[in-house]
């Protein structure tokens, strides 16, 4: 049996989220789309196996069992000095050490704080932004694997912001590459499915009007201002309602308007 740890290049106490950012590095490098080399393929298959059974908690427990990898798998690996690096960071209140709390956090089996460490501090300071603290890489994989936990706590208002940050990086410098199709359908599931409903018209209106500015298919725009419209109209403004109206026909001329403009 191969060691599923060591194919990916993490210790057996990884958690979810450095497998996940192992897991996709090792593809990006290896798949058979950007690599050429026959032993690239076969390693391609070998780190395909290996996440299957990181990724699923049953599989890795028994993987685990099986291979004498138990551990404290969401627990700190023992360090020699005494320094606590997250209480370090807890202590202090400017931006830098707020978002790096943020991911450390989410990498240490602390979703759920990290995710109310970042809703907080979006809501209270207009000029945070994770991406100012990390690498373009770091905040682009990191910021993904935030926002599944974002829309799996309902947060969607500050997932499409996220997620829309995420895609105008990517269509600007491809980075995620083969996994940017897994980026558009979390951003569109949200968009389309997670924002109307949950959240006020003004929210839904903010995130859509942002994502507008991405190269969206045509149909998916025209849906999108569509949905801006009736928001609109909910809100009291007649006039950016038909604006929005007019500008998916032109954009669709095959998209359903609805006759009852008040709501969908």
């Amino acid at each position: 049996m191969e060691n599923c740890y060591k194919i990916l290049g993490v210790s057996s106490s990884a958690t979810a989220a450095e497998i996940k950012r192992a897991y996709r590095q090792k593809v990006k490098e290896l798949h058979p789309d950007t690599s050429k080399s026959p032993d690239d393929v076969e390693e391609f298959r070998r780190v395909v196996k290996a996440y299957e059974i990181l990724s699923d908690v049953q599989r890795r427990a028994m993987f685990d069992v099986s291979y004498g990898a138990m551990g404290r798998r969401y627990a700190k690996e023992e360090r020699n000095d005494s320094f606590d690096y997250r209480s370090w960071l807890l202590a202090r209140a400017d931006n830098e050490s707020r978002a790096k709390l943020i991911f450390f956090d989410l990498l240490h089996g602390r979703e759920d704080l990290s995710v109310e460490e970042f809703v907080r501090m979006t809501s209270e300071h207009a000029d945070f932004s994770l991406a100012d603290w990390f690498t373009r890489e770091d905040f682009m994989d990191f910021g993904f694997i935030l926002c599944e936990e974002l829309v799996l706590r309902a947060h969607y208002y500050d997932a499409a912001l996220l997620l829309t940050r995420i895609a105008q990086m990517e269509q600007s410098y491809q980075y995620f590459k083969h996994f940017y199709p897994e980026v558009l359908s979390l951003l569109k599931e949200v968009l389309f499915k997670r924002l109307e409903g949950y959240v006020s018209d003004e929210l839904a209106l903010d995130a859509w009007e942002r994502v507008l500015e991405l190269n969206l298919l045509p149909a998916e725009e025209a849906e999108l201002l569509v949905k801006m419209a009736m928001a609109y109209n909910r809100i009291g403004d007649e006039f950016a309602a038909e604006s929005c109206f007019a500008e998916a026909v032109r954009i669709d001329k095959k998209i359903k308007i609805p006759t009852k403009r008040g709501s969908l």
